[in-house]
């Protein structure tokens, strides 16, 4: 469902979830898109304010607590590394997110934060998509999932795999101050993607493939069991 375009008169209060292990991508890809506008303010949330490592290393300084965090009007949840799983298993940022989902504009995540916002109980009854390789965990926890770049149903927009996030936060961008906004956020950015190699399993090397699921084997099988977990303590929560 298509939201309708307007500009709000204020400044459109935007909060980013990071934590420890975070893909740096995830959050860096669109926090440049949205960061374009003057009227928006832009929040790097964490459990506290101590400077944090993502999962490539490159540290990030959290600039407000969940405790002080203004309401929002968008709330994103990037995808990490292993560190991903004890966000999921946090009730201090899963009671956040639900905390700041009721009043949010829009409520949403890039990559495998979808996976958090569906332990947080946010995407149940929505179509979303998230990164190919954990597709079927996202289903699992009972979320319509589409295999899309960026998936909008109401008021949730979810961006795939990494690189999506600059996709997302020009979608994201369209949505809150219209297309012309967006548009001038794209061409300032220069993005013209024509990637050297394909960057999706359908289109890339097979043996390319092969390797990248064999070096994702462990990763995914830690996703799948906390998933798991998660899914059997949603059904019991309802």
């Amino acid at each position: 469902m298509t939201q309708k375009n307007h500009k709000p008169m204020q400044q459109t209060q935007i909060g980013f979830l990071i934590y420890p292990d975070v893909i740096q991508l995830d959050v860096t890809a669109a926090y440049q898109v949205l960061a374009f506008p003057p009227q928006t303010s832009l929040h790097l949330i964490a459990k506290t304010t101590a400077p944090l490592k993502s999962n490539e290393g490159l540290i990030l300084q959290p600039t407000v607590t969940l405790d002080d965090c203004p309401p929002l009007d968008v709330i994103c949840v990037p995808g990490g590394g292993l560190g991903q799983l004890k966000v999921i298993q946090d009730p201090d940022c899963l009671d956040f997110l639900r905390h700041q989902s009721t009043t949010s504009q829009y409520v949403t995540s890039v990559c495998t934060g979808s996976l958090i916002l569906a332990a947080a109980g946010l995407l149940q009854g929505y179509r979303a998509t998230t990164h190919y390789l954990f597709r079927d965990q996202l289903a699992l926890l009972g979320v319509e999932v589409v295999p899309e770049r960026v998936v909008i149903d109401r008021n949730r927009v979810t961006g795939a795999g990494v690189t999506s996030g600059l996709d997302f936060g020009l979608t994201l961008l369209s949505l809150l101050y219209g297309e012309t906004t967006a548009q001038m956020a794209q061409l300032m950015m220069e993005y013209s993607p024509k990637p050297p190699f394909a960057g999706t399993p359908e289109t890339a090397a097979p043996e390319a493939v092969a390797a990248l699921m064999q070096a994702g084997q462990p990763l995914m099988e830690a996703f799948l069991k906390q998933t798991q977990a998660t899914a059997i303590q949603l059904k019991q929560a309802t």
